[in-house]
């Protein structure tokens, strides 16, 4: 029997900047192929409660930071806490990762992988078609194909 996860996450959080690199390790350490699925987390917010971060309470967001630097410390990863381009829509983001998904599994989650690092350790806006483009290049991939396959 084959083994499967379902990965859903939003290419802006930093959360899942954080254990991105791990998951993707984890899996390959058990033979788990990985279904990528981004999502538009607002839009699961609005149904479920949840607020996005400038709507939170004062200590919730001071909260949020504490933690998210307290991982980072214990992962060892760069991490600017109040990047520039944050919050920023993820749609673009994630249609380019579909677009690298066409390649195969890997090439999505290594784009995915690069974005969420673009934001969080680089200070770079990935709801920018140059941006993803750019990053794009510096992965190895077609960007002009990607672009035009995300577009569509």
């Amino acid at each position: 029997m084959s083994k499967s996860v379902d990965y859903f996450f939003t290419p802006v959080s930093p959360f899942t900047y954080m254990g991105h690199d791990r998951f993707v390790a984890i899996a390959a350490r058990h033979g788990a192929s990985i279904n990528v699925k981004p999502v538009d987390l607002g839009k699961v917010f609005a149904v479920s409660g949840g607020l996005p971060l400038k709507q939170r309470a004062a200590q919730r967001q001071a909260y949020r930071l504490f933690e998210l630097k307290r991982w980072s410390r214990l992962f060892g990863l760069p991490l600017n806490l109040q990047p520039k381009f944050f919050p920023v829509p993820a749609d673009l983001a994630s249609k380019w990762i579909l677009a690298a998904l066409e390649q195969g599994s890997d090439a999505g989650l290594k784009l995915a992988g690069a974005f969420m690092r673009a934001v969080w350790a680089e200070d770079r806006n990935v709801s920018d078609a140059d941006t993803l483009a750019s990053i794009a290049r510096e992965q190895g991939f077609d960007a002009a194909a990607l672009g035009d396959r995300a577009a569509a």
